[in-house]
């Protein structure tokens, strides 16, 4: 890896392209180093990872919206959308708008949190539509996402954006269409002019993630990477986009992020060097924000020490200063603490999730947030008994480089009414690659088997599991069988829009 510093400059200094972090984005996606082994078997993970977490959601209204939205729009050579016949084909930014939507909307695929915070897997619809319109390879896509994963790793370990209310789409866009041109094999100034129209247009607000929690949660991603394939076609057909993107006196750092003063090292791999990004990323064995992962387990293990919920007067929740801001009763956010919320608004709530994990002792992506269950009296009282405090030592261990300080748990304070107190923490999820039960290739398959129980038939869950971990084998023109499809008839239609 090598660094690369980024500051903003003067309009009347000019930035040779070779100096600009879009070009070097686009070097790193033009280079077309061999991709090892184990990055092969773990994007092989992810895209199981998404189709089973794509599947659960087929129903859900917001995915039920985006697929019908996209099957307006069809295209005989395009793009399969999940659930449907792998023959109905889309144009490819809508496929990846509908699988984008469906992978994200349990929020329960992969993540990465550095500076900033990420679900890398949401690199992987848009950069699959194009290679199944393009008519591509397994290995070409295989190719494709290791340069996305690296690209939005890359650039989330060194610009924070959410200090500045930006939504971490702004880092994903970039990252999908540098995907985009290494799976095309694009030349390095059609990538750069790609990358940086990604850039320009996809800078959005954190609004998307407060308050009342809406639908565009799992919009947003899939609107990146739709913006992504735009932007690719625009550069493919000799268009320019705003330049230098990052660099510029009124572009993205100097209005939008650190100001005119602003400096940030961004490491990228050199030439030749293997993008290995997605080894540092972690899924999630839970549907809820990833800084919940941990503190689940944790309410598993400390519900066994007590016997009754009643006796419980305050329980506080020592952890970092992003979880105690961003899902703890620091984002000031009455609605986390409201039994009526939205599911998306109640995912983002460390006090709602940790009082029915310890309840229940098990956590499911449906049934932990149906209404019922978030109005139960007791439930509701135990829930607003509960308050995250940020903890400099955790805020430290979060943006450890240390792997092995790295921490996105916290410790918790049981203060029971005699007086008495359970004190226990957990630093990592168990499913993390430090915890005490690693995912690995068994548990992703577990995992897909489990949420598509009942959605998909055997046969097909058989024939995709077969065809996915044969990725690399894979022929040009064949990755339409990646696609997972449901049974006639069990698709739900939504409300007509304009088409």
């Amino acid at each position: 890896m090598i660094d690369h510093d980024v500051r903003v400059y003067p309009s009347r200094t000019e930035l040779k392209r070779e100096d600009q972090l879009a070009w070097k984005l686009a070097g790193v996606a033009a280079d077309r180093v061999a991709v090892a082994r184990d990055v092969r078997e773990m994007i092989i993970n992810r895209i199981i990872d998404n189709a089973a977490v794509a599947v659960a959601a087929l129903n859900r209204h917001p995915v039920v919206s985006a697929r019908d939205m996209a099957l307006a729009r069809p295209h005989r050579h395009g793009a399969s959308v999940f659930g449907v016949r792998s023959s109905t084909r889309v144009t490819p930014e809508w496929a990846a708008w509908a699988n984008g939507v469906a992978v994200r909307e349990l929020d329960m695929h992969d993540t990465f949190l550095a500076a900033d915070y990420s679900h890398p897997g949401d690199t992987i619809p848009p950069i699959l539509a194009v290679a199944q319109t393009r008519e591509k390879s397994g290995r070409d896509l295989i190719r494709g996402i290791a340069t996305g994963y690296e690209i939005q790793i890359d650039l989330v370990r060194a610009i924070c954006l959410h200090k500045h209310k930006i939504d971490h789409i702004a880092h994903l866009c970039p990252a999908q269409a540098a995907g985009i041109g290494t799976l095309l094999g694009l030349k390095q100034d059609v990538i750069h002019q790609a990358v940086q129209q990604a850039v320009h247009v996809s800078f959005t607000t954190r609004q998307s993630r407060k308050g009342e929690i809406s639908s565009w949660k799992a919009y947003a991603p899939a609107h990146a990477g739709k913006l992504a394939i735009e932007a690719v076609d625009r550069a493919m057909r000799g268009e320019g986009a705003p330049s230098p993107i990052y660099e510029g006196e009124d572009s993205v750092i100097a209005a939008m992020l650190d100001g005119p003063a602003a400096h940030y090292t961004v490491a990228l791999p050199t030439t030749g060097e293997a993008k290995r990004a997605i080894m540092d990323s972690y899924t999630k064995e839970h549907s809820g924000e990833y800084q919940s992962q941990a503190l689940i387990d944790l309410a598993f293990r400390m519900r066994e020490r007590i016997e009754d919920f009643e006796a419980i007067e305050k329980i506080v929740i020592h952890t970092s200063h992003h979880t105690h801001h961003v899902i703890g009763t620091g984002a000031n956010d009455p609605q986390k603490m409201d039994p009526n919320a939205s599911r998306e608004t109640l995912d983002h709530s460390i006090m709602y999730i940790f009082a029915v994990a310890m309840q229940d002792g098990t956590w499911h992506h449906i049934h932990s947030y149906a209404p019922k269950r978030a109005a139960r009296p007791d439930t509701v009282r135990l829930w607003h008994k509960i308050e995250t405090t940020e903890d400099p030592e955790w805020t430290r261990r979060y943006h450890a480089t240390d792997p092995a300080e790295l921490s996105f748990g916290g410790r918790v304070e049981i203060i029971l009414r005699d007086g008495s107190r359970l004190v226990d923490e957990l630093a990592v999820a168990n499913a993390h690659p430090n915890g005490a039960t690693p995912f690995a290739r068994a548990d992703y398959i577990r995992k897909f088997e489990t949420l598509t129980d009942g959605i998909i038939a055997r046969r097909e869950s058989n024939r995709f599991l077969d065809v996915v971990q044969d990725l690399a084998r894979l022929p040009a023109g064949e990755l339409h069988q990646l696609n997972v499809a449901v049974p006639s008839g069990t698709l739900v239609v939504g409300k007509p829009g304009i088409l």
